[in-house]
């Protein structure tokens, strides 16, 4: 039975490219597991989803390796117990190397593990560069002036007018938002000081 994982960190991101690739490897639609989630460890639903339907007549399919995760330590372990454990194959698309049904004898297993190795620790160390190269943007746009975060309401006069009356029971929430030209969620915030 042929399986398909994809991750992509944040829901923004788009994980076409990846079911794609997934399904020109004849992977049914039903088999393929997606996590929108970062891959610093494997907390991840879909992922737990799938590793529990592995067994030793199971395949698996990941793009790249950095879809599995971004913990050197974490992708080790998930690779022998998706290999040891569940019996299971793993087939990484962009790296040959990586495809556990070839090369199943000592040699094939060592230059497995090294690659395997080696590529994980790559891995990880992106995961660190993207976290220092946007912790820089960071410093250098508050640098700038820039603000993140929601941009400050400033109370009108209508505003206090909409409060009073709502607080007297003379508009509800939804009229008295509407009044002063606010979302509900905005004005009821801000009379509450939830912030």
């Amino acid at each position: 039975m042929k399986y398909g994982y994809m991750r992509v960190s944040t829901k923004e991101q788009n994980e076409e490219r990846q079911r794609k690739r997934l399904i020109e490897e004849k992977i049914p639609e039903d088999n393929i597991f997606l996590d929108k989630k970062s891959g610093k460890d494997f907390a991840r639903d879909e992922y737990k989803k799938m590793i529990s339907l592995l067994n030793p007549n199971s395949e698996l399919y990941i793009t790249s390796l950095d879809r599995l995760g971004r913990n050197y330590k974490e992708i080790i372990e998930q690779w022998k117990i998706i290999t040891k454990e569940k019996g299971a194959s793993i087939i990484v698309l962009d790296m040959p190397l990586l495809d556990t049904r070839k090369n199943k004898d000592l040699l094939g297993t060592f230059i497995s593990d090294i690659v395997l190795s080696i590529l994980s620790y790559v891995a990880e160390t992106e995961r660190s560069f993207i976290k220092a190269r946007q912790k820089e943007g960071i410093k250098i746009a508050k640098e700038k002036g820039i603000k993140f975060g929601r941009p400050r309401i400033n109370k009108t006069k209508d505003f206090e007018i909409a409060k009073i009356k709502w607080l007297s029971q003379e508009l509800s929430v939804t009229e008295a938002a509407m009044y002063c030209g606010m979302k509900k969620t905005t004005f009821w915030r801000l009379c509450t000081n939830k912030r």
